[in-house]
């Protein structure tokens, strides 16, 4: 076997084949919606797909309010954060902030299931999530993809 004809291609932002996705979250699962989107943003579905080079796709998600959570999740699990000053550690329920905020609620899951590094700091960049079914990026004609497809 002649393994000089064998080259192993490797891509960088130049090259990279970046889309832009519509993802619909209505009547989703948060951990799987989440998990599937990371793939997407990371570029894992991709054949040309190079770990350390932000290959993925730009994600929009929409109806980010409409997203379900499995069993009672929604009054037992809590995001903890701290002021850094003493007894400043203060707890939030996600159904609180689904009511308020839910955006954060997708991206903290998202965010938890990219690369803790620069490049999972960068490719966090790369997904936008929307309340509503509005959203600025028409210009960029966005493909409706279904989660169901995505392994």
């Amino acid at each position: 076997m002649d393994t000089t004809s064998y080259k192993t291609v490797s891509i960088n932002d130049k090259t990279a084949d970046k889309q832009w996705l519509l993802v619909d979250a209505e009547h989703e699962v948060l951990g799987r919606l989440a998990s599937k989107v990371a793939k997407l943003i990371r570029g894992k579905n991709k054949p040309n797909f190079t770990p350390h080079v932000d290959c993925g796709d730009n994600v929009i998600i929409i109806n980010a309010e409409k997203i379900t959570l499995t069993g009672n999740k929604i009054e037992q699990k809590e995001y903890v954060r701290h002021s850094g000053y003493p007894g400043g550690q203060r707890f939030r329920t996600v159904g609180d902030l689904l009511k308020k905020r839910p955006e954060t609620v997708i991206e903290k899951a998202v965010r938890g299931m990219l690369p803790k590094n620069r490049l999972g700091r960068k490719l966090f960049n790369n997904l936008y999530v929307y309340k509503g079914t509005e959203h600025p990026h028409e210009a960029q004609k966005p493909k409706i993809i279904k989660l169901n497809s995505i392994m």
